[in-house]
């Protein structure tokens, strides 16, 4: 990563080279954990990344996935920049905050104000390093600001009617009497009594004090002040709320999965314009130029593809609708497979039934599992939010990457294996009718819809909840089948995640490696998914779903978790690290798996469980 410099070196071949490095972390946490917009802590200093307009991103390898690409609208992706010594350039990041501390005379200013020798961020007087400020300011809308520390201080310190400032010095100490924010003193050598930080994150604290949104983006160069009518929250530097990444995923699937497509990437706007016999003739100049045949009737049929699926795309009114029809791709390939024998070398999505009989898998109302032995996930970074956690259901503000639309996103790429489960649908719909089971689920979707109410851009196109009996259930599932596996098969739970396949007609989950570290793909979890074997696992972890440490709270809770929108479900039973699950351990209800017991017929598997 590299800040701006204060001046560029005049005569280098290189000017990336006049960027001083500051740390250097993985281009798959580019993604994930700090990309565009978020705060990095190097040592004792601390910066915010920069958009991806000023990435330079001429080395920056290319990562191809049609299908993605079409429901977000670019024509690639690229993998961040590398911020190693051997690369020309890494990721740009500017210092944020700007407001700092000295530890030692206790000063609390604007950096600049420290007077700090070039290339250094210390206190010009003290020789000590500078402390970045702990608290930010944020609003939904994205944008981020300083801490208002001298109208924190000064705030019933004011005579009535005075304006301008009181030209005193702010001090910042720390009392060490307790952990807590009382500990945290301001005072001002203007005379005024120090206050502490207690209460500076009340959801009123900013607006008690006529504090408002300026509208600043940091994380871009020369970004115009925007008007912003959202109230700002005092957020710790650190913190989660400060910075969730918008992230979209596909699999890729054939017919893009074979590496042809990528292949072609090049070319693909001049085959789409040309017909059947000049696609002959312009493949044949490009086989001798690649010295590598290229089969005419495989990039037929990829443009076929594309065409169809860009006739539902047009079909589809929003960016959320095509990204379920994205899914409905997918859980159709799961379902049908790719058998090893029939694909080549570079065949990125391997998908087969077991080899052995499903019959001991009857009674839990599975269908028969596929065993995914090779895939492929691309995972985009699309935007960001702030104070809310995204939700691909809720209308929330998404902050963007750059001042300039660019017509690439920041993406990763990883390999990995996993397991498809599907539901029978006549035992789901049965179960799915009860009153018992329709009354839990109504209690969680009515709490969801609140949350998309409150969060919702404009009041009269609210998203609905996709809370269902099939969404809950096979969640549920997902969360209690990760913890078993992890158990089991020795995979870190963060390594597994699950992929959700529940709206219409899709009733399916995939759990899978596709991580970018040393839990790979090593056939482990593939062979969870044999029947006999995963027989014996559902019922393991049905049987420890069935209690939890919390019980009976956890069991009789009306409304648990984040924002309010779990029944029975808390950490000591099903919630997974927030990296494995695609709703931010939302929408989750263990007594769907096994019932209560008051009603244990609301439970999918009670009637195995009693057997």
């Amino acid at each position: 990563m590299t800040p701006p410099p204060p001046r560029r070196r005049r005569g280098s071949g290189a000017p990336e080279r006049s960027y001083p490095r500051k740390g250097s972390v993985r281009r798959a946490q580019m993604i994930t954990t700090y990309g565009v917009g978020s705060m990095v802590a190097v040592d004792s200093e601390s910066f915010i990344v920069a958009g991806t307009d000023s990435w330079n991103v001429a080395e920056a390898p290319r990562v191809h996935e049609h299908r993605l690409a079409r429901v977000l609208g670019v024509k690639d992706f690229r993998l961040p920049p590398a911020s190693d010594d051997t690369s020309k350039d890494g990721v740009h990041v500017r210092r944020f905050p700007l407001w700092h501390s000295c530890p030692s005379c206790n000063s609390l200013q604007h950096v600049r104000g420290f007077n700090s020798p070039p290339g250094k961020n210390e206190c010009g007087d003290c020789q000590e390093d500078l402390v970045p400020s702990r608290f930010v300011i944020a609003c939904s809308h994205g944008h981020i600001d300083d801490f208002p520390y001298w109208k924190w201080a000064h705030r019933n310190n004011r005579d009535e009617g005075a304006t301008g400032l009181c030209g005193g010095e702010l001090r910042l100490r720390t009392t060490g009497r307790t952990a807590s924010l009382r500990s945290i003193v301001i005072s001002c050598t203007c005379g005024i009594p120090e206050v502490s930080m207690e209460g500076a994150f009340r959801s009123r604290a900013l607006r008690d004090l006529h504090v408002r949104c300026m509208g600043k983006r940091p994380w871009l160069k020369d970004a115009p002040i925007e008007f912003c009518t959202e109230s700002p929250r005092t957020l710790q530097r650190g913190s989660s709320m400060a910075w969730q990444p918008v992230v979209r995923s596909a699999l890729s699937i054939p017919p893009w999965s074979d590496g042809l497509a990528a292949r072609l990437a090049d070319h693909w706007e001049d085959l789409r314009t040309l017909d059947r016999a000049s696609i002959e003739i312009y493949l044949k100049a490009l086989t001798l130029r690649q010295a590598e045949e290229i089969p005419v009737e495989a990039v037929l049929a990829l443009l076929e593809a594309e065409r169809h699926e860009e006739a539902q795309a047009e079909e589809e009114a929003d960016h959320n609708s095509r990204y379920v029809a994205l899914r409905k791709q997918e859980y159709e390939r799961l379902q049908a497979g790719n058998a090893e024998r029939d694909s080549t070398r570079d065949e990125q999505f391997i998908c087969e039934p077991p080899n052995s009989s499903s019959v001991s898998l009857q009674p839990y109302g599975l269908a028969t599992p596929m065993l995914v032995k090779r895939l492929r996930e691309v995972r985009a970074l699309k935007s960001f939010t702030r104070v809310h956690t995204p939700d691909s259901h809720a209308d929330t503000h998404e902050a963007p990457l750059s001042l300039v639309e660019q017509d690439w996103l920041p993406a990763m790429e990883v390999e990995g294996e996993g397991v498809f489960l599907r539901l029978e649908t006549e035992r789901l719909d049965k179960w799915a009718d009860q009153v018992g089971v329709a009354a839990r689920v109504e209690r969680i979707r009515t709490n969801h819809e609140r949350l998309l109410r409150e969060r919702a851009l404009d009041t009269q196109s609210v998203p609905s909840s996709p809370a269902t009996p099939c969404m809950v259930l096979l969640h549920t599932l997902a969360h209690v089948l990760i913890n078993e596996w992890s158990l089991e098969a020795g995979y870190p739970a963060a390594s597994l995640r699950e992929r959700l396949y529940t709206d219409g007609s899709m009733a399916g989950l995939l759990i899978y490696t596709a991580t970018s570290d040393s839990a790979g793909s090593l056939g482990g979890l593939v062979a969870q998914g044999e029947p006999r074997k995963l027989a014996m696992s559902l019922r393991s972890a049905l049987r420890r779903a069935e209690w939890c440490s919390a019980d009976p709270l956890c069991i009789e809770s009306e409304a648990s978790g984040a924002d309010s929108i779990n029944l029975a479900a808390c950490h000591a039973c099903v919630l997974l690290p927030e990296t494995s699950c695609e709703q931010n351990n939302g929408l989750l209800d263990r007594a769907l798996l096994a019932g209560t017991p008051e009603d244990p017929s609301v439970g999918f598997f009670r009637d195995v469980l009693t057997s």
